[in-house]
């Protein structure tokens, strides 16, 4: 005869698994693990005004550039996190704001990437700067121009650039909200786009 004992460990708990032990005549014992359910909850945010349009010019693993163009680019995000006693990851009127002011920064502006190792931006004078790569050279007004600390002004980087900016302003402003896992998403053309994704350790 075989029975059949429902336990759990520390260890399982904390991994969302219970234990389901088989224990047989004799010395031989069987241990199963299977997924408990767990719940998650989250913020999916993908609202009209979170747009930015920007200059780039991308970079290929060859050395070849595009010509500089600008696209107008959209961003999703979406944000999971435990409830509070309220019910609330975080509340919507509270995490607009934040991706609009980082919507805002980049708008109207020429993204290039500070960190490429080929790429120069140095001083021009008379308030602007010399962007200059291999055999092109563009003179910008320094208000105009943005470095951003990326290796290019791919789609996939401006996701990762604005997804940590987005963690780190959360953080400052709301300490109290643990942010479990965090998604951003830009689209430079529609139905293309960029992914970041960050998943907390804690």
């Amino acid at each position: 005869m075989a029975g059949s004992l429902l336990e759990s460990s520390p260890g399982a708990v904390q991994a969302g698994l219970a234990c389901v032990r088989s224990v047989a005549v004799g010395t031989c014992a069987l241990t199963r693990y299977y997924l408990a359910p767990m719940e998650q909850w989250g913020l999916d945010l993908a609202k009209e005004d979170f747009k930015f349009s920007a200059a780039h010019f991308l970079i290929f693993p060859d050395g070849s550039a595009e010509r500089l163009h600008g696209h107008n680019y959209r961003v999703y995000v979406e944000i999971d996190g435990g409830l509070d006693e309220h019910g609330l990851v975080l509340d919507f009127q509270q995490v607009k704001p934040v991706v609009r002011e980082l919507c805002n920064f980049l708008d109207e502006h020429l993204l290039v990437p500070g960190e490429h190792g080929e790429l120069r931006v140095s001083d021009a004078g008379a308030g602007h700067k010399e962007v200059r790569y291999r055999e092109s050279r563009y003179i910008v007004p320094e208000g105009d121009l943005i470095v951003l600390p990326i290796n290019n002004t791919s789609s996939e980087n401006l996701a990762t650039w604005f997804g940590r900016r987005l963690l780190d302003e959360l953080g400052q402003r709301f300490p109290k909200v643990k942010v479990h896992r965090l998604k951003v998403r830009v689209e430079e053309t529609r139905g293309q786009r960029g992914v970041y994704r960050h998943l907390s350790m804690d």
